[in-house]
């Protein structure tokens, strides 16, 4: 691998491609300030990739991988400044602020843990072990979203691009923990990779409807706005 790309300009075009796919977050966010609302959605994606993030960023900092520091604190202040857009146009805010007392009691029990933790492998298994349970559960969370596709034979819920960007992303670190050796990024992000591989595979099997001027049924996407790390 070292002979197709060297560990520097991989972990560049991870950083970016990663960062790129954060940053989406903005656009949602500029709708919420152009309507002064944010509707019916739920702050969870913006809480839950801020936790992402966090926990990502400290078991970079217990392994010394400034490729993760780096990502992971500009996707930590992106998530967090989500956040708190979010919270400022939201009408249930005590939802709001609880879980985010929730992610703090995960986050202030991970911090105790790793300050009176004496053994330093021990500290990065757990916190490695974390961050895969998370990262897991939230690849896992389209699942509801592919089964309304094959119930309705209709990929218009699905958003393509974020689809693809995640794709690309998950391959590039799977590569990047394939090769500085690290299971913790390679098996979260290969499970990422092959959902995202399965619902762009959903996208042949149930291809777009063209639009039709009989004036038929037509369908409205469903913008996804779960972050991915």
């Amino acid at each position: 691998m070292d002979g197709i790309m060297s560990k520097g300009s991989l972990a560049s075009l991870a950083t970016v491609a990663t960062v790129l796919q954060f940053l989406t977050g903005t656009v949602i966010c500029n709708r919420y300030i152009r309507k002064k609302s944010t509707g019916d959605t739920s702050a969870f994606p913006f809480i839950s990739g801020f936790l992402s993030c966090f926990m990502w960023l400290k078991y970079g900092v217990l392994t010394e991988e400034s490729t993760l520091i780096l990502v992971n604190f500009i996707g930590s202040a992106l998530f967090f400044s989500y956040t708190v857009v979010f919270f400022i146009f939201c009408v249930n805010k005590r939802e709001v602020i609880r879980q985010m007392m929730v992610i703090s009691c995960i986050i202030l029990s991970a911090t105790l843990y790793t300050l009176f933790e004496t053994d330093d492998e021990k500290s990065i298994r757990v916190i490695g072990l974390l961050c895969c349970c998370l990262a897991v559960l939230f690849f896992a969370s389209p699942l509801t979203m592919l089964a309304h596709v094959i119930r309705t034979q209709n990929t218009d819920s699905l958003p393509f691009p974020i689809i693809m960007a995640s794709f690309f992303v998950c391959l590039l670190w799977t590569a990047y923990g394939v090769l500085i050796g690290d299971r913790f990024i390679q098996i979260p992000n290969l499970l990422g990779g092959i959902l995202a591989g399965i619902q762009l595979t959903l996208y042949v099997i149930y291809p777009k409807k063209k639009a039709s001027f009989s004036g038929g049924p037509r369908y409205s996407p469903l913008v996804s706005e779960n972050p991915i790390l």
